[in-house]
């Protein structure tokens, strides 16, 4: 009995320590602020990839070929319209985890934390108090301190681990991708749009005339390499919505689940000292 007083009272001011040094509330700002940079980036490259879709919605590819690019390009565009709402509520997602890391951080929410580990300190070694209600109300109080203290910087930092071995590489090699795509649709409809002189002499304009022929003849190639990258973007853009909403929905309820059910053991082993 007495060992685990004193296992829960050691426990009881590392909390203390951690929560007055802050090192936990800096780590877990440190990982949000990583998080949302790193979605900012991939939204503004899919954002990127939309417009670069939108200058080339009616761009003919070849001469005298009326399929316009942005048939081919349309299931993208929409699919970047969705990812966009996915983003937004990503990013709310990762902004309102620094907003909470800044109110758990706060010293008043410390001050409490230290006033009722002290007082369930006290009273857990005060002769007669150890088994009252009064004691058993200290513990609850002091576990319901530390939870506000620290649910929030323990997610962050659980949920970035995480995301940082598994998910944080997919995503750059997503975003990466989607870049690729963009700068491949700007290459092919500048080439597409290439402007052709059509004053000058008979000679320049048999020239510009063979050279529109052998365009046409790589139509066809141009619409598969134009196929290619557009099913090259959605592929990459469905992994990179899988992702978000794995980093930013469901690990951060996966682990809330997991540590409300270490509190509740906690508690439990509380309430046999």
């Amino acid at each position: 009995m007495k060992e685990r007083r004193i296992i829960w009272t050691l426990l009881a001011l590392i909390a203390l320590a951690t929560a007055v040094s802050g090192i936990a509330d800096d780590t877990a700002e440190s990982y949000a602020e990583d998080a949302l940079k790193r979605a900012l980036v991939t939204f503004a490259a899919a954002r990127t990839l939309n417009g670069v879709i939108s200058v080339v919605q009616s761009t003919e590819v070849g001469v005298g070929v009326t399929v316009a690019v942005g048939q081919i390009l349309d299931p993208v565009n929409d699919l970047i319209e969705r990812f966009s709402g996915v983003m937004l509520v990503a990013a709310s997602s990762l902004g309102l985890q620094n907003v909470l890391l800044g109110i758990t951080a706060a010293w008043g929410v410390t001050v409490a934390l230290i006033a009722a580990t002290l007082f369930a300190v006290v009273t857990l070694w005060w002769p007669g108090l150890a088994k009252s209600k009064v004691a058993a109300a200290a513990s609850r109080i002091a576990l319901v301190m530390l939870c506000v203290r620290f649910i929030i910087p323990v997610l962050v930092i659980a949920t970035n681990l995480v995301s940082d071995v598994f998910l944080a590489p997919r995503q750059e090699e997503a975003t990466a991708a989607i870049e690729m795509t963009t700068k491949d649709i700007e290459g092919m409809n500048e080439e597409v749009e290439a402007p052709t002189d059509s004053d000058g002499s008979i000679m320049e304009r048999l020239n510009a005339a063979l050279d529109e022929s052998l365009a046409a003849v790589n139509v066809s190639q141009r619409l598969q390499n134009l196929k290619n990258s557009a099913s090259n973007a959605t592929e990459h853009i469905v992994d990179l919505i899988v992702l978000f909403v794995l980093q930013t929905i469901i690990l951060p309820l996966a682990f809330l689940w997991i540590l409300i059910q270490l509190l509740k053991g906690v508690a439990a082993r509380l309430q046999k000292l």
